[in-house]
């Protein structure tokens, strides 16, 4: 069992540090595109499915609370959280609209949408931004294996190289606490 767990943890790492290599200049984009954002009065919307939506849910919160750092409150919206919202699209129009029809009203040209998808394959996320970029909002898609569509519409692509879900949700979450550090430390005074 030790050596199930070791394996485990060390394959979690060795995609981590893969993960870095890969993306560390699109995270850096990424950071700077969430400063101009925020700083220029836009919003920051996350949105994904399963553990995605956790994720989403996960990484607004960091930004309107505080992720280490007292500092004003930033302005991040989870698209994943408003059942009535979610149930009504769905149930009304169809589920591959839940995301886009929120850009629809809620979005506008500057904000920042985070599109996450372990496979770069929700229909959902795909569908939004396809919205987002109508609107004049930069797409960022957070995903794995190859990225797949969704990363390739994105203006900014991170791609964990893994196609092992748990493995791309883990170091999305580590890679999205880099950014969350590192747009937090440009709003502390």
């Amino acid at each position: 069992m030790k050596n199930t767990l070791r394996s485990i943890i060390r394959d979690s790492i060795a995609v981590k540090e893969q993960a870095l290599e890969k993306n560390l200049d699109a995270l850096e984009d990424v950071s700077q595109a969430c400063i101009r954002c925020l700083k220029g009065g836009g919003t920051l919307f996350f949105f994904g499915n399963g553990g995605s939506a956790a994720d989403s849910q996960h990484v607004a919160a960091e930004f309107i609370g505080r992720f280490q750092k007292e500092r004003r409150a930033l302005a991040a919206i989870a698209l994943t959280t408003d059942t009535s919202i979610l149930t009504s699209l769905a149930n009304d129009y169809s589920y591959d609209i839940v995301f886009s029809r929120q850009l629809e009203a809620l979005g506008k040209k500057g904000d920042v949408a985070f599109g996450i998808s372990t496979s770069g394959k929700s229909k959902n996320v795909l569908k939004a931004f396809e919205t987002a970029r109508a609107k004049g909002m930069l797409t960022v898609a957070f995903t794995g294996g190859d990225g797949g569509p969704m990363a390739a519409g994105a203006d900014i692509r991170i791609v964990v190289p893994s196609l092992v879900t748990a493995r791309v949700q883990e170091s999305h979450s580590a890679l999205f606490h880099a950014v969350c550090e590192v747009v937090e430390n440009a709003f502390v005074s």
